[in-house]
């Protein structure tokens, strides 16, 4: 190899340097991610002809998480339900996809309901997502007083200011508008010391903290 230098390099970098570079967390993510923009649905066909081909839990669960992702919200409940009717369908992240999925259709109460069957369920079970979802369901049902208390908590352990700036908005809503000033003011003074890489992460509510300090 060494003898030909041109070929040499080119070997190395075939054989050595691209399959370490392709199997790095960030280049997986970036490869990802262009191709589902470029074919949105191909993961989608792969996991329709994958449970075609085997009916399993796995299967079903992995297809039902991928439609949630392209917001095919009708077949993810579909898929949900008929994974929890299975006799092995008794595991909370199940009940918390099919939440996420009634909250995106629109039906928050039934929503509510299934996470209140987790919580009865599985006590013990902490999910971020599955808290945060429970918020907004009690206050799309306009049950605003303990939608806000959902938020409290929640952005005590949240890893971002999304549940503090719903807080935010809801406190404005009903008139609060000091305690929402407040909670903007928090959200800016910590995200313009965070790092760059954290204030581009959390841009959507930065920005939303920012125009609410503007407006106010």
């Amino acid at each position: 190899m060494f003898f030909l230098p041109g070929f040499g390099v080119a070997a190395y970098l075939i054989f050595e340097v691209l399959p370490e570079w392709r199997r790095a967390p960030g280049v997986r993510k970036t490869q990802g991610q262009l191709t589902r923009a470029i074919d949105p649905t191909r993961r989608y066909r792969s996991l329709v002809d994958a449970l075609d081909a085997s009916n399993t839990i796995g299967n079903r669960l992995a297809l039902a998480d991928e439609c949630l992702a392209l917001r095919r919200f009708d077949e993810a409940l579909v898929l949900y339900d008929g994974i929890i009717a299975s006799p092995q369908g008794d595991e909370p992240v199940y009940y918390l996809g099919k939440a996420k999925a009634q909250f995106a259709l629109g039906k928050a109460a039934e929503a509510l309901t299934t996470l209140d069957t987790l919580k009865q369920h599985w006590p013990a079970y902490r999910s971020q997502d599955g808290h945060l979802l429970y918020a907004r369901a009690l206050e799309n049902l306009g049950r605003l007083d303990e939608a806000l208390g959902e938020y409290a908590g929640l952005s005590r352990y949240y890893p971002g200011p999304e549940p503090r700036i719903r807080q935010m908005r809801l406190l404005d809503q009903i008139g609060r508008k000091e305690e929402a000033y407040q909670i903007a003011n928090d959200v800016v003074a910590n995200l313009t010391r965070a790092p760059a890489f954290a204030r581009k992460q959390q841009a959507e509510w930065f920005s939303a903290a920012k125009d609410y300090l503007r407006r106010a």
